[in-house]
């Protein structure tokens, strides 16, 4: 079965129209940190349930129950998530988690390392220096994950 997922990062309060129809039509949301504000979850769950971590900007007593790190089970696949790959306290293996999802440095890029998947979806907030405005879609089949990047125009 496929399952198709939406990656987002750094809204920074920001939820722009381009981004949510870029992810209409998915089955979960998955937002790697630097959120905003409690109305940037709440525009997303409108979509599809949302997963998030916690940013170095998420402060306040909104953000105190979303969590620094987060595994999501899509299928057979585990995803690890965290806002600062810098934080991660632990190297994966493909044989703990397929995927490594993190955002912070608002850079998109995917790339596979020692036969894990790493994707950052870049920012959908306020754009930062001449960086892109982008999100990231992950098609999940069995345990085969395929990820790419959606530059947003803005």
């Amino acid at each position: 079965m496929e399952r198709l997922i939406g990656v987002i990062s750094d809204t920074h309060g920001l939820v722009r129209p381009e981004a949510i129809d870029a992810l209409r039509g998915l089955e979960l949301i998955l937002h790697a940190g630097d959120i905003g504000d409690s109305t940037v979850l709440e525009d997303l769950k409108a979509i599809a349930p949302v997963v998030a971590v916690r940013g170095n900007n998420d402060k306040g007593a909104w953000a105190e129950d979303i969590p620094h790190w987060e595994v999501v089970e899509v299928g057979a696949v585990f995803i690890y998530m965290v806002h600062d790959l810098n934080e991660m306290d632990m190297r994966p293996t493909p044989a703990e988690f397929q995927v490594v999802i993190s955002g912070h440095s608002h850079r998109p890029l995917i790339d596979e390392r020692n036969g894990v998947l790493y994707l950052n979806p870049g920012s959908a907030g306020p754009r930062r220096f001449d960086l892109p405005v982008s999100i990231a879609r992950m098609k999940v089949v069995g345990d085969s994950v395929n990820a790419q990047l959606v530059e947003l125009s803005v």
